[in-house]
């Protein structure tokens, strides 16, 4: 992941950046929420936008490896997200 600088701001590790983006995406997803837009809606676009990126930035064929790593990594609960007792 490349760093980009503004300024006199030090790059960010990729740790940073990764926690960044994820504040400006749930940003996104609320505003899109506070619109009426449905998550199910959210979620595919998301996926096409980051596919799209994916194949610009590493080309279809490492894009289409990553993808097809994805039913075992789901499957292992990787994406899943804890479920609290209530």
């Amino acid at each position: 992941m490349s760093t980009i600088t503004h300024g006199e701001h030090k790059p960010k590790s990729d740790q940073d950046q990764k926690k960044m983006a994820l504040g400006h995406v749930k940003g996104a997803w609320m505003d899109a929420w506070l619109d009426g837009v449905d998550s199910e809606c959210m979620a595919q676009v998301s996926l096409f936008v980051t596919l799209t990126e994916l194949v610009a930035t590493h080309g279809e064929d490492a894009t289409a490896r990553f993808a097809a790593s994805l039913p075992k990594r789901i499957s292992a609960g990787e994406f899943s997200l804890p479920r609290s007792k209530q």
